[in-house]
């Protein structure tokens, strides 16, 4: 390698910046720079007033996305001009970080194309679901990759991608066309601006929320957007996380709420022998369409849940979201835990219980003996539930990757019946009660606006737009065959003949654009609860919350196992009730554990995905059509090959069969097989493993491998594949 001199260097480094100076004259010279040298100057000169007016502007835009309506912007922007100012307020604030850069026009389109991002997707959100977007849904955003075709068709996806590359290109061009301030800058001064405009925002917001212009609560955080607008209630879901500690919080508060911890202890009050099996389903976006105002149907859609409405203890159902938010219904039930403490749009399965153990009806119960399982006919990592169910103390968890699901609705969703067998299987897995919570997924939208069911079976009436209509008719029977999954389950446990109750529940309204007034309850934050039993449970209706429902179940049964269940029990009626749950909710996920006395009692499962394990007999060679047939047990769509430990390209043949090319092996190879989720994550490997024994290459003294022999082989699987689900074969890398 050839040394260079110091003058060589100095030379270079010279010429650098020599033919940088070039370029920048280029572009002040140039034709586009001295067309804009003039806004440029205006815009220097000016810039605070600027500022103030982009502000107002790009906050006028994203509310304009978000609401979709300029009508609908512009009185939000009139009749509530205080929290429109301090949304622009905020959004000005960003801008003063142009003052610590010398491409100023560059950076006011970042900061404006970052801003304008934020209303667009939210906007979109709006669309497809209630629920606006917030920062929680940052952190489900590899889990929404995985759902991108049951969101959006190929025609948004292609506006997407165009978009994004036009928005790229525009970026580098104005990089390079932008221009660069010309003056010297005080990057100190600018500092210390940046500082003084952070403060005066600071006091600005402390102002709002005493004087309540502004809200640090958002009961409804839809409504929540619509009253303080996106920035505020986005940044609020930035910041604001988790529970607060509450001023009262200390040991001597705890133990009074807790009664000196017995409320940790266990207790109930029917004999071990005599404990039911409990199944609770929670069902996707279901409500009881007889509530609906606006339209009626052919015939009853529900009319196995209505019988249990009317014979079995049931009543209204408060949840903590609308149109999306699955996950925090079933954080509510699970827990007892009001989602009302935690921050806004926060999902704590991807926070605080993602991260640490949480006390939950699984844990309780296991206490009592019971074994605990979860079923889910969607993906095992979404909402992160294979961590949280372990952090929740469950046994065991089949997710969709160990289900064979033979069935897809029109938009993509597994069907529930899949169910059935399923929960059967856990319960089978063990001797004692079990504890089973399953989650539903058929009744999942987006709904589809053109008709995708030919001939349904329930017509919908009353709704005049078309498009409306197909949407209500095509969720109308997927609600239909989810009341046939609840009817196929009560007899699927009639036939066991053990004591079982079995709760059912929606999680939260459709996606449907729901208004209160739309609903004979008034409230679209209410579905429906119902029960059924077989061992002669009395019959006791009430209206209940989310985070109410097991502590009210398991009291109906003498059950009173776990601290939040427990408090909810006994102190339900109560004038503190909502102050010792806030209490009790910090104490035990983010406090000292002082009901635990300072211990955890509650410390992860070791949970399994699955109660079956996967098994691997034997592998055979099939030369003919060159591939490796793997034979073995409880294999899925989602089974995958691994050759010496690493992934190869895998063709699902039946639940006892896969195959891959013979290029992907050799001779003395160990050939395994592992269940894979989302991303290639292994949920669970097969209990043993087969050495891959060439036939062409090991050889004995008494016989030598032929062609015969091998035809003979291949003739054997190709008879045996012949017989199998081959219509099922799909293959995965």
């Amino acid at each position: 390698m050839k040394k260079l001199r110091k003058e060589e260097v100095i030379a270079y480094w010279k010429e650098r910046r020599e033919r940088r100076a070039r370029i920048l004259e280029e572009r002040r010279n140039g034709a586009f720079a001295q067309k804009m040298k003039p806004v440029y100057q205006f815009m220097n000169r000016f810039s605070l007033i600027f500022h103030a007016l982009l502000a107002c502007l790009i906050n006028f835009a994203i509310e304009a996305i978000s609401r979709h309506s300029l009508v609908q912007a512009w009185s939000y922007m009139t009749q509530t001009p205080l929290v429109f100012l301090y949304n622009a307020f905020m959004i000005f604030m960003t801008f003063t970080v142009v003052y610590l850069f010398r491409r100023r026009v560059f950076t006011r389109i970042i900061i404006g194309v970052l801003w304008m991002i934020l209303g667009i997707c939210n906007g979109y959100m709006l669309m497809k679901r209630v629920t606006p977007f917030n920062a929680q849904d940052l952190k489900v955003a590899t889990d929404a990759v995985s759902l991108i075709n049951n969101y959006f068709n190929g025609f948004e996806i292609v506006i997407v991608l165009v978009g994004i590359a036009a928005v790229i290109i525009w970026l580098i061009s104005m990089w390079r066309r932008g221009g660069q301030y010309e003056g010297k800058i005080h990057r100190l001064l600018a500092i210390a601006g940046v500082a003084v405009c952070a403060v005066l925002f600071s006091f600005t917001t402390d102002q709002a929320i005493d004087k309540r212009v502004l809200s640090t609560y958002f009961g409804n955080i839809a409504f929540a957007y619509e009253d303080y607008g996106l920035p505020y209630c986005f940044m609020s879901s930035v910041f604001n996380t988790g529970i607060d500690e509450p001023n009262d919080y200390n040991e001597e508060t705890i133990d009074q709420i807790t009664n000196n911890g017995e409320m940790a202890e266990n207790k109930t009050g029917r004999a071990s022998d005599d404990l039911p099996n409990i199944i609770v389903v929670q069902l996707e976006s279901y409500f009881d369409v007889d509530e609906a105002e606006f339209f009626t149907t052919s015939e009853d859609a529900c009319p196995n849940l209505h019988e249990m409405y009317k014979n079995y203890s049931s009543g209204y159902f408060k949840v903590p979201s609308v149109g999306a938010g699955t996950a925090n219904t079933e954080f509510e039930v699970l827990t007892g835990m009001n989602m009302r403490f935690f921050g806004p749009g926060e999902y704590p399965y991807k926070t605080v219980v993602k991260n640490q153990p949480c006390e939950s009806a699984a844990t309780a119960l296991s206490a009592l003996g019971y074994g605990t399982h979860g079923l889910h006919n969607n993906g095992g990592n979404f909402y992160s539930r294979a961590k949280v169910y372990d952090h929740m103390g469950f046994d065991s968890f089949t997710s969709k990757e160990f289900m064979n699901i033979l069935q897809l609705t029109p938009n993509g969703w597994a069907k529930d019946e899949v169910l059935v067998d399923n929960i059967m299987e856990a319960m089978d897995t063990t001797e004692q009660q079990d504890f089973v919570f399953t989650v539903s997924v058929q009744g999942h939208g987006d709904y589809p606006e053109e008709q995708l069911i030919e001939n349904p079976k329930i017509k919908v009436e009353g709704i005049d737009d078309e498009a409306k209509k197909n949407k209500w008719e095509y969720y109308v029977n997927m609600i239909h065959n989810t009341d046939n999954f609840i009817a196929n389950l009560i007899d699927a446990v009639n036939r066991r003949g053990e004591d079982t109750i079995i709760v059912m529940f929606g999680d939260h309204l459709p996606t449907m654009g729901l208004e209160d007034s739309d609903m004979k309850s008034g409230d679209i934050f209410k579905t429906k609860y119902a029960t059924w039993n077989n061992f002669g449970l009395p019959k006791q209706d009430a209206d209940l919350t989310a985070y109410q429902l097991l502590a009210h179940i398991t009291g109906q049964m003498g059950i009173h196992e776990g601290t939040m269940f427990t408090y909810t029990q006994t102190q339900a009626d109560s004038s503190t009730y909502q102050n010792g749950l806030d209490n009790l909710q910090y104490d035990l996920l983010y406090g000292e554990r002082y009901a635990y006395n300072g211990e955890d009692l509650y410390p992860a499962t070791d949970l399994v995905m699955d109660v079956e394990d996967v098994n691997v007999t034997s592998v055979r060679k099939n030369a003919l059509n060159n591939t490796l047939a793997v034979y073995g047990s409880n294999f899925t769509k989602n089974a995958k090959i691994f050759v010496n430990g690493e992934k190869v390209p895998t063709t699902y043949l039946t639940s006892g069969i896969l195959t891959t090319s013979l290029d992907n092996v050799s001779d003395g190879d160990v050939i395994s097989v592992s269940i894979t989720g989302s991303q290639g994550i292994i949920l669970r490997a097969s209990n043993d493993e087969v050495i891959y024994e060439d036939p062409d290459v090991i050889t004995t003294e008494t016989e030598e491998p032929t062609e015969v022999n091998e035809t003979e082989s291949s003739e054997t699987e190709n008879s045996e594949i012949a017989n199998s689900e081959t219509t099922n074969t799909q293959e995965n890398n």
